[in-house]
């Protein structure tokens, strides 16, 4: 993992922070906003909206790349937070008083995905930690089902994802978001005709890149403790001084893999958790006939190493057009390779381990 530190710009933390402790101001703005717009969101369909839901390091970040890279398609982007609360406002304003075209830059976890402020990223957590204040809260069912009624969400939310359509000039939505693994019954339920791609990994490759990503952000938090704070104002809770698992309903599970972490067994820890994570996902897909058809499982192996047919996959099951998508699929096809940055320091005892933890998992995964 590259030696390199972190830098939490001053002035984007001092925003963060301050967006935080004004939630409140901010979610009545973005009402404001809604009034103000309402003519012209209101022509706007939410329409086969596309969720990339997964663990962390399984690859959402690259699909959620190739997925924007459509010409339907729009996400939110780094530039969005933290003013995640008006977005027609903010990107209005973007628009008109934007020089130059944004630096791309390797992104803070240091694994070769170039970034700019215009990148796809996952910032609408904020809006979900607003909503539903307990939906990170330790020892408790995190997991939203269909059974689920929040009216004042609902309303923004789709009011919010309007807006974005409406100033993007877009017709898809997109969203990353790994905690969207404990609500896809939630959000099908809003949106029956949701389309989700579900990305994993081979897991001993996945839980190698999870220990070495947590070893590094824990590394980074010591340097400066902005970092670890930073982490939790934008909703990520996947690594570092403040990481915890989530909690799928099943409290003993939940115990267990935090019990590992405590005594600093990462190995068993992640091992457990990457099995829980995708046990559940499973489970969802199996017992929801809407969900059924809404998810694809995506092996990562698969889209690099077999990345035309993967794409064709993935365009069809999201419902997007390939004919405009061929110059970035020519491009993907060309550029997506097995990560090469790092090698696994796992010894043949921790293999074992995952592999009695997660093959059944896995088989399950292949076939589904």
């Amino acid at each position: 993992m590259p030696g390199k530190n972190i830098k939490v710009p001053g002035g984007l933390h001092l925003q963060a922070r301050l967006f935080a402790a004004t939630q409140g101001l901010w979610k009545t703005l973005g009402d404001l906003e809604t009034g103000s717009v309402r003519d012209e969101i209101d022509e706007a369909r939410v329409e086969r909206p596309i969720f990339v839901a997964s663990l962390a390091r399984s690859g959402t970040t690259i699909l959620t790349e190739l997925l924007n890279s459509h010409e339907e398609v729009t996400s939110h982007r780094y530039s969005d937070f933290p003013n995640v609360w008006t977005p027609y406002w903010r990107n209005y304003l973007l628009q008109k008083t934007r020089r130059e075209t944004p630096r791309l830059e390797e992104r803070a976890h240091q694994d070769r995905i170039l970034v700019s402020q215009d990148s796809p990223e996952a910032v609408e957590e904020v809006l979900w930690m607003h909503f539903f204040p307990q939906c990170h809260q330790p020892g408790r069912d995190n997991t939203l089902d269909a059974r689920i009624d929040n009216p004042a969400f609902e309303t923004f939310y789709r009011d919010h994802i309007r807006k974005l359509l409406t100033i993007r000039e877009a017709s898809r939505y997109l969203a990353k978001g790994n905690y969207n693994v404990l609500r896809l019954a939630y959000l099908a339920k809003l949106f029956p005709d949701l389309k989700i791609v579900i990305p994993y990994r081979n897991p001993v490759d996945h839980i190698a890149s999870l220990i070495k990503q947590h070893r590094f952000f824990q590394e980074q938090h010591n340097q400066d403790a902005r970092v670890g704070k930073h982490l939790t104002l934008s909703g990520h809770f996947e690594f570092g001084p403040h990481r915890k698992a989530v909690h799928f309903g099943d409290d003993a599970a939940w115990k267990k893999i935090e019990r590992f972490w405590s005594e600093g067994d990462e190995v068993q820890g992640w091992a457990s958790y990457w099995a829980e994570t995708y046990r559940f996902l499973l489970q969802q897909a199996d017992h929801d006939p809407v969900l059924s058809s809404a998810c694809r499982f995506m092996a990562y192996e698969r889209l690099c190493d077999e990345s035309g047919p993967a794409i064709d996959d993935i365009l069809q099951h999201c419902e997007l057009n390939p004919e405009t998508f061929a110059q970035a699929r020519s491009y993907y096809c060309r550029h997506l390779t097995r990560p090469a940055y790092y090698s696994s320091d796992l010894s043949e005892q921790d293999q074992e381990i995952i592999h009695r933890i997660c093959a059944p998992i896995m088989d399950s995964l292949r076939q589904a």
